[in-house]
């Protein structure tokens, strides 16, 4: 009697290879009857909805969660919390117009104001730490839209995870992960640029999978379109911190053993080939720079007015802000007699600056530097050297120009500019420049030759001009020339910027040119030296580089003790939290802490896959082939490349010597988090149903069952803080602390 088949049986025999002289199996469909066709269309509509439309259902119910945990409450407390102190303040500049500085690219900063813009703000408020907000500035919405970025970070997560192939239930995993992570959801709710940076590095993750997805689709509209997101992300992310050009890295690993392995293709014709590079030059590297660079395009559009950070840029820049004090009024030409501020014209160079205090070692005279700050330190008398008694400062006023000899005195302390064959404080190589003697008594240690290198008003260097004319200044009897680096003195020069006196003749080294940034004599008609403007890409440049220097100068002080720092160890641990606020009894309190099911469970999962890594590769030189290509493959992208973005995102804050914040791991918990979710995936997906249900059920509910537990850190802790000590698991988070 011949066997009845199942409808998966009628399958598997249209797929075997019919083999001559076996008998073959007819499989006889089985009639369903009338009522069995109805219960089972009931039970697929069901399905159909769950099954089906999944792909829509579960990214519209995350996200309406996203937004509910990341909005509720969220004008509850109306005081300026934790770095709203610094980036409200940004936001108000740009509101009034003024020119500001600071350590970041100005696109998160420019959403900000855009906010407060929206918000109906008009840049007044100071955003003073611990200060009430005004009744007339809807922080609320400003908050709102900062938390808009966190929110929609919890769908593209879940698209991120369905691109790296991961089974559903382990996507749902990594999405409420991400969803319930009382940290995304904290960092989300204030103003800030963190949930914007983190928006930026989970869309260039979504689109570089989506890209790789593509690969066998080369040239084809939709391989462009997510080649060129990439790229758009890339420019997002980078412009709002420079922290995304570790999440650039990852990319851009990726895009080089792409083309390697394209290179090795034999078959592949060269101009193919060509068209791949190309292509991703264009959309990987020059796209992310214009974005980049339209995010300072529209900073020095909207910045025209004067304001905090103008010494940050070149004399020409600032004469060209309104409302300025630099070059306005002040006469065209310099001559004996003369007090001006001289400006050090390489890239994040600052004003040449004396003040009372001495070097603790070497000549142990008075200090010499560079500030960035308008100070009546900053001014200096243009003097005759000591061979030139014939000048007489009440005749007609004697231009200087090139190649003159000079003495500078400061007006504050009557000293001479003064350099001498001892070691510089922390450029040892090069010679100290101090301030010594007075108008009377000194040596032709404080004599300085004028050399003229550029004038961009004139070709004229008998005069050297405000603002236009870069000069150097070499000292007469040593030699060496007086410049002004990015090297920083320590807490007793006050951080400011070391000056020295190079041996090294480099007459290209910007580092030694000087300016005159403004000048005051009343023997000379008043000028209009601003009417020269400064290029963009040169001011661009300027400001990046100001921007990396400062950025390297926030090392921890070892005379003051940062209770909201943390050391790079405690981040994956969950050692630390921070408070975000004052922590009295009255007023609503943050702590920034993460949730410990998702920092313990992917920090496991980091080592956890490096040992399985390390089993596979063991096992493959044992001569067992037990994975396919393709899962050789899901290993590499779905594994390895999340583990190499944690990587990358976390190993430059164990290696830099800048002060760290729990913050700062935030990019790098998403890598970690994909990796736990490739983990679960990898080691369930072969398991029995009721196993991958039972592991999959009781690890989501941990994950909201925790996130539940410490929500009064991320919506407001209001009253006493006693009554919240029940979340204190430790006596380094002190959210409960007095």
């Amino acid at each position: 009697m011949a066997a009845v088949a199942s409808g998966a049986d009628v399958g598997d025999a249209l797929r075997r290879r019919n083999i001559p002289g076996t008998p073959q199996t007819v499989a006889v469909p089985v009639q369903q009857q009338p009522d069995d066709k109805k219960r089972a269309k009931k039970e697929l509509s069901l399905l159909d909805v769950l099954g089906q439309w999944e792909w829509v259902i579960a990214p519209i119910v995350f996200t309406a969660l996203a937004f509910f945990t990341r909005l509720y409450k969220i004008g509850l407390s109306p005081i300026v919390t934790w770095d709203e102190a610094h980036f409200g303040k940004f936001g108000s500049h740009y509101l009034k117009r003024e020119f500001y500085f600071d350590v970041h690219p100005p696109a998160g900063k420019l959403l900000v104001g855009l906010s407060g813009y929206l918000a109906g703000y008009n840049g007044s408020f100071e955003f003073k730490s611990g200060e009430t907000y005004p009744a007339e500035l809807n922080y609320t919405f400003m908050r709102q839209f900062n938390a808009f970025w966190g929110a929609i970070c919890v769908p593209l997560a879940y698209w991120t995870a369905k691109e790296m192939k991961l089974r559903r239930p382990a996507v749902w995993l990594v999405t409420l992960m991400v969803l319930c992570e009382n940290s995304y959801t904290t960092i989300s709710r204030f103003i800030l640029l963190d949930s914007m940076l983190l928006f930026g590095t989970v869309a260039t993750t979504l689109c570089w999978i989506k890209f790789h997805n593509q690969r066998k689709h080369a040239f084809e509209p939709e391989w462009f379109l997510w080649l060129f997101m990439t790229g758009l992300s890339i420019g997002f992310v980078c412009s709002v911190k420079l922290v995304g050009l570790f999440v650039t890295a990852l990319v851009g690993l990726y895009t080089i053993e792409d083309l390697w392995n394209k290179f090795g293709d034999t078959k592949m014709p060269i101009t193919e080939l060509a068209a791949h590079f190309v292509a991703r030059v264009v959309g990987l590297i020059i796209l992310p720079f214009l974005i980049y660079l339209l995010s300072f395009a529209i900073h020095f559009a909207v910045l025209t007015n004067s304001g905090p950070g103008d010494a940050q840029m070149s004399s020409l820049f600032q004469a060209n802000l309104r409302g300025t004090e630099v070059g306005m009024n002040s006469p065209l030409e310099v001559a004996y007699g003369s007090m001006a501020t001289i400006k050090n014209m390489g890239y994040g160079g600052g004003l040449l600056h004396s003040h009372v205090q001495t070097y603790p070692e070497g000549s142990s005279q008075q200090q010499v530097t560079c500030y960035h700050h308008k100070d009546a330190n900053n001014n200096w008398y243009f003097y005759p050297n000591r061979r030139d008694a014939a000048y007489d400062p009440a005749a007609e006023p004697r231009f200087i120009g090139d190649g003159e000899t000079i003495r500078l005195i400061h007006t504050q302390t009557g000293r001479n500019l003064h350099s001498h064959q001892i070691a510089a404080p922390v450029s040892k190589s090069q010679w100290e420049v101090s301030c010594y003697g007075n108008a009377t008594i000194g040596d032709e240690k404080d004599h300085w030759k004028i050399e003229v290198v550029s004038d961009a008003a004139s070709r004229d260097r008998s005069k050297i001009r405000t603002l236009t004319t870069g000069f150097r200044l070499k000292h007469e009897v040593l030699g060496c020339y007086l410049r002004a680096g990015n090297t920083n003195l320590p807490q007793w020069g006050f951080k400011q910027i070391e000056v020295t006196c190079t041996k090294e003749n480099n007459p290209r080294d910007t580092y030694t040119h000087w300016n005159i940034e403004a000048h005051t004599n009343e023997k000379l008609p008043p000028g209009n030296p601003g009417q020269y403007r400064s290029p963009f890409l040169k001011d661009f440049i300027h400001l990046n580089v100001a921007m990396m220097t400062s950025n390297n100068a926030l090392v921890p002080d070892p005379d003051k003790q940062d209770d909201l720092a943390s050391q790079w160890w405690q981040w994956p641990l969950l050692n630390v939290g921070l408070r975000m606020c004052g922590w009295d009894d009255k007023i609503v309190k943050y702590f920034l802490l993460g949730n410990p099911i998702v920092y313990w469970g992917s920090t496991l999962g980091l080592g956890v896959f490096a040992a399985l890594v390390v089993w596979y590769v063991v096992r493959w030189q044992r001569g067992f082939r037990e994975l396919s290509q393709p899962e050789i493959d899901q290993i590499h992208y779905a594994g390895l490349y999340p583990v190499l973005g944690w990587f990358l995102h976390y190993l430059p804050f164990v290696i830099m010597a800048r002060v760290t914040y729990v913050h700062h791991y935030y990019p790098a918990l998403y890598f970690a988090i994909l990796t736990f979710g490739f983990l679960a995936d990898w080691f369930l997906r072969n398991q029995k149903k009721a196993v991958q249900y039972g592991v999959y059920a009781l690890l989501d509910a941990t994950v909201i069952g925790l996130y539940v537990y410490f929500m009064p850190i991320c919506w407001g802790m209001v009253g006493p803080n006693k009554q919240y000590s029940y979340m204190k698991w430790f006596s380094s988070w002190r959210m409960a602390d007095a």
